[in-house]
């Protein structure tokens, strides 16, 4: 049986930053829902080392994660940081509650506050990757870019991305400064954004999926299994490898709160697919 090619296990972000495909999401290191401080905050910590002792050194976060709990605890685990340890953080969201209580918020204040405060937290002097959280409907796309380009001309922010944009919102934003990254929902199951990751690879721009393993199809979330026991892995390594595989710009930030789930997370870059594996999960959604 024909077996596929192995893929690149480094991306280079912004031409100068390599870093390793499999990277490490903090949301789930907060309190219930996303929501406040976790009951055994030296449990986040142990995840946060134990990523980096794996060999994760892109860790990606938010400032409404918790709000600010995350920041705080990847800075109390990993500050001071190794040197190839890149944390990327996003703003443009204000938290209110758990879940989805949160609100739009990309005015260049909110942005000034929120990027101040990231710094802050995460004891840092420059973010390496700082991200748009959304678009604000309230807010001209033009004024916040216009911010972010500013900040990043003052030196707090090394490169610049977007979360959930389309190809034409990254195109206006590519000519206030350059996009490095773009962070849309994207699983092997959940294929909408398709467009976005296209172009990004044609642009060299990192693609970080988020809700990596999709969820909510019943029947493809069945068939997705059935594919897993014939590997003897689990749907959800099953699902990260597929997107390893998918493109070399795709950056993976599985997050979860468990060691042992790290682990097996981790060991999803080391699952091999053959060139029918990749037909089949190609083919689950049409």
């Amino acid at each position: 049986m024909e077996t596929s090619s192995s893929f690149k296990p480094t991306f280079l972000l912004g031409g100068d930053i390599e870093i390793n495909r499999m990277g490490y999401g903090a949301m789930r290191i907060t309190g219930p829902k996303i929501w406040g401080m976790p009951e055994n905050p030296q449990n986040s910590i142990d995840v946060l080392q134990r990523a980096v002792e794996l060999g994760v050194n892109f860790i990606d976060t938010a400032d409404q994660y918790g709000p600010f709990t995350s920041e705080q605890l990847i800075a109390d685990a990993l500050y001071p940081y190794k040197d190839n340890v890149i944390v990327g953080t996003k703003g443009g969201l204000v938290r209110f509650g758990p879940w989805a209580d949160i609100n739009n918020d990309a005015s260049p204040q909110h942005l000034q506050d929120a990027l101040d405060g990231s710094l802050r937290r995460l004891k840092l002097e420059q973010i390496a990757l700082y991200q748009l959280h959304r678009i604000d409907p309230k807010v001209p796309a033009e004024i916040s870019f216009d911010f972010l380009a500013k900040a990043q001309q003052q030196g707090k922010i090394r490169h610049l991305g977007l979360s959930e944009v389309s190809v034409e919102d990254i195109k206006l934003a590519q000519k206030h400064f350059k996009v490095v990254s773009v962070q849309n929902r994207y699983s092997v199951l959940d294929r909408q954004w398709e467009s976005v990751l296209e172009y990004c690879k044609s642009e060299n721009i990192a693609f970080i999926p988020w809700f990596p393993i999709g969820g909510g199809m019943v029947q493809l979330e069945e068939k997705l299994q059935e594919i897993a026991t014939r590997k003897q892995v689990t749907m959800h390594q099953l699902a990260l490898a597929w997107l390893l595989h998918r493109a070399d710009n795709i950056l993976l930030i599985p997050g979860t709160s468990s060691v042992a789930h790290l682990e097996e997370n981790i060991k999803a870059a080391t699952i091999e697919l053959t060139a029918d594996d990749i037909k089949e999960l190609n083919g689950l959604v049409q």
